[in-house]
């Protein structure tokens, strides 16, 4: 799978943009704020229907301007797809696919897969249970639109469950509607507990086995999916934990609640783990995603690496480098000479600044 070509109008700082792809590692430099990040959201974007960066639709179109376009020509295996995205400041966006709108957003998810790796991935371990619960969905929903469904439906439930329970402090007679909010929140729950617990299974084998190449066999990477509450558990949970939902006005139990535990050699890291095991992990978490992808669409993911080089040491680098060999990459940083130094492969070389990118 791999990008070749994509198009911008009115994105961010991008007033138009025309821009051919290599099939491998394209690299974009420059200094910071100047629009690197923009063009990878961009990406992100035609392949998910929104921001990593969990923006509104509307504040990625260019400044004063009320409409902005990304156009995407994607080749997977023997055939190409066009992606349309057509974003509006006071009006829903439309998509298309090959020239055909698409109604769901979701109809999109899985026509390009993508893997974005940035600094704050490396921040993923130390940081809370909502950055690791990100993580999850953001690749769950690209792999599974049942996930997908139920993920959307779940939060929506959720919304209006914890807005009754305020209300309830007010009208207690709406107590009474509060069970058939319950039967929703478990159902939509239960589907992603048990699709969550399939991908960490997935995950955990290629995850020991990058992390040891990593650490040189010297440690022992294990992730555990911490559920707040068992699948089977969840409707006898939710109604021993009513009363105490009700005082403190908001739900206390279910999936949104979920955490990952990282082992090393029995320890959990996110407490006690050093900066540089940390990131280690971090790294391991995001190649092991990429084989895992792969292994699943049978073709390796589009890769976004987002000036990650700066964040990491030279053996990190060097092992990331020898990782991504096969894969399409698209990567920024603002100087050249960790990939000159590690004498990587450039496919295609850009330099970007105030918007406009340049082939030097």
């Amino acid at each position: 799978m791999i990008i070749e070509s994509i198009e911008l109008q009115n994105y961010r700082n991008y007033e138009s943009l025309k821009l051919s792809l290599g099939e491998k590692n394209n690299i974009f430099y420059g200094d910071n704020a100047q629009g690197k990040t923009n063009l990878l959201e961009a990406i992100f974007f035609a392949a998910s229907s929104k921001s990593f960066r969990f923006c509104k639709d509307r504040d990625v179109i260019r400044f004063s301007e009320e409409e902005a376009h990304i156009k995407m020509i994607l080749q997977k295996k023997s055939h190409k797809n066009r992606i349309d995205i057509h974003l509006k400041k006071n009006s829903v966006k439309g998509i298309a696919i090959n020239g055909f709108p698409v109604k769901k957003a979701s109809d999109l998810f899985g026509l390009a897969n993508v893997v974005i790796f940035s600094p704050e991935d490396l921040s993923l371990i130390k940081d809370g249970p909502k950055e690791r619960r990100r993580f999850v969905d953001l690749e769950l929903c690209q792999l599974n639109k049942f996930y997908l469904h139920n993920l959307a439906r779940y939060n929506r439930v959720l919304m209006q469950r914890n807005r009754l329970l305020k209300d309830i402090a007010f009208k207690p007679q709406l107590e009474d509607s509060l069970s058939v909010w319950d039967e929703e929140l478990v159902k939509y729950g239960q589907a992603i507990i048990r699709l969550r617990r399939e991908f960490i299974e997935s995950l955990q084998d290629k995850l020991i086995r990058i992390h040891k190449n990593i650490s040189g066999g010297r440690e022992e990477l294990l992730l555990s999916y911490e559920e707040n509450v068992r699948e089977e558990a969840f409707s006898e949970a939710i109604i021993k934990a009513r009363d105490t939902e009700k005082k403190q006005r908001i739900t206390l139990v279910g999936p949104h609640r979920d955490d990952l535990l990282f082992q090393i050699n029995g320890e959990d890291i996110r407490k006690f783990g050093s900066q540089g095991q940390k990131r280690t992990a971090a790294l391991s978490l995001k190649l092991a995603e990429i084989e895992l992808v792969k292994e699943k669409i049978e073709d390796y993911p589009i890769l976004l690496l987002d000036d990650v080089f700066s964040e990491l040491d030279k053996k990190r680098q060097n092992f990331l480098l020898d990782e991504i060999s096969d894969v399409q990459s698209i990567i920024t940083c603002t100087g050249l000479e960790d990939l000159i130094e590690n004498r990587f492969p450039i496919d295609k070389l850009y330099y970007v600044e105030g918007g406009k990118i340049e082939c030097p």
